[in-house]
């Protein structure tokens, strides 16, 4: 580890590693540090990815996929099914991943490409100089080390330290954040070529559970719900209630918990010298907590501009702001669109799921985008129809917004 680079990204998951890579390739001498000793461990999410998005930025590998699935079965709370096709199920679905094996080819990629990718590494503070980002001050083995660079790049996670520390506000409320439980189960049954997701407020309020497979019989069985609906470990006790229920003879053999981000964008995301990226810029979606295609999609864009603004000798926020622009034009409308939704229907009751649930049943819906079956079920239920007006009255206000809060 040297004591100066062009640029340093805090934490080695898709978003930063990507990020690495991809300013790597343009010419820059990179580092990549990750605070825990083995990277992708412990694994932080249900693991699913949408097969096409995934193949833009990866060779899809056999040695990191788990399971190929054919689509999405979302259940009503009287276990009314909905399927669709795994092509228009969203971001979350196609490809069921081994994490701990992705996230280390991620790496490994970015260590071809030229990448420095330094583990049990965790950066204490940033180095500052004249209103500029310049460095991080780290811990690497029980040492401490002054690494100065022209960027920094902060993939740290859910309320991310790196942003903070440069004066941006990645605080999160209860109710903008989904704690989330989940177990790798072995010896269940379900249809393996099929991810779930099981919708209600008595099994998961402001959530949903999912079942997603990994293989031989194997599933990742979790469930998120909103901070303000998480009391004195109700979101165990709720996940443990559905597994006896669903599959009682089914063996626990790993447990994780963490949170997501679900809230609105975040006003700011670069500083002088400084970019977030991933869930440490709010960057996952606010309806299902997907994140890794958007935290690659968003790596690539800031490593691309990254790139250009060391070449222009010119890291000042105003010239990062063309990441800004991109990800919020590219990324960040579908993420104001997701929010939205997903606050409309926290609103809903089982009663009202189950309606929905009902007036879809006999409908085609495998070749429906996510956004098409939002639009269908508002079509057969016109109580819904009505309270679409105030949806696309806020979609509308969504570019006005992100023009007041980023200054373009």
């Amino acid at each position: 580890m040297k004591d100066y680079y062009d640029m340093i990204v805090v934490g080695a998951g898709p978003g930063g590693s990507f990020t690495a890579k991809t300013a790597a390739k343009a010419g820059l001498d990179v580092l990549l540090i990750e605070k825990r000793q083995q990277i992708g461990d412990p694994v932080r999410c249900a693991e699913g990815v949408n097969k096409v998005m995934l193949a833009t930025y990866i060779k899809p590998d056999p040695a990191w996929i788990s399971a190929d699935v054919k689509g999405s079965r979302i259940f009503s709370p009287n276990g009314t099914m909905i399927e669709m096709g795994e092509e228009h199920s969203g971001a979350e679905v196609g490809y069921v991943l081994e994490r701990k094996v992705f996230d280390r080819a991620m790496a490994r990629e970015a260590a071809n490409a030229g990448v420095e990718v330094m583990v049990k590494t965790r950066a204490t503070g940033l180095l500052m100089n004249d209103g500029y980002v310049c460095g991080i001050t780290a811990q690497h083995m029980g040492n401490n080390y002054e690494i100065r660079s022209k960027i920094v790049i902060g993939a740290d996670g859910i309320e991310s330290k790196v942003g903070r520390w440069a004066g941006i506000d990645t605080s999160l409320k209860p109710i903008e954040m989904c704690t989330c439980v989940q177990y790798l189960m072995t010896n269940i049954d379900f249809d393996q070529e099929f991810c779930e997701f099981h919708l209600g407020t008595e099994i998961a309020p402001s959530g949903y559970i999912w079942v997603f497979p990994k293989g031989n019989g194997s599933a990742n069985v979790g469930i998120g719900i909103t901070g303000d609906k998480s009391i004195n470990g109700n979101v165990k006790q709720l996940l443990d209630t559905f597994i006896e229920k669903r599959f009682p003879e089914g063996k626990i053999i790993e447990i994780v918990v963490g949170g997501v981000p679900v809230s609105r964008n975040l006003k700011r995301t670069v500083a002088n010298g400084l970019m977030l990226v991933g869930d440490a810029a709010h960057q996952s979606d606010p309806l299902t907590g997907g994140g890794i295609i958007n935290s690659m999609w968003a790596g690539e864009m800031a490593g691309r501009v990254g790139a250009k603004a060391i070449k222009a000798n010119d890291v000042s926020a105003e010239f990062l702001q063309a990441y800004e622009k991109e990800w919020r034009s590219e990324l960040g409308r579908d993420l104001s669109l997701s929010y939205i939704v997903k606050e409309r229907f926290r609103k809903l009751t089982d009663a009202d799921l189950n309606t929905l649930g009902h007036s879809l049943e006999s409908a085609d819906l495998k070749n429906l985008t996510l956004l098409g079956l939002l639009w269908a079920l508002f079509k057969a239920n016109k109580k819904l129809l009505w309270d679409l007006r105030y949806i696309f009255k806020d979609i509308k206000e969504i570019k006005e917004i992100e023009k007041a809060e980023v200054g373009i």
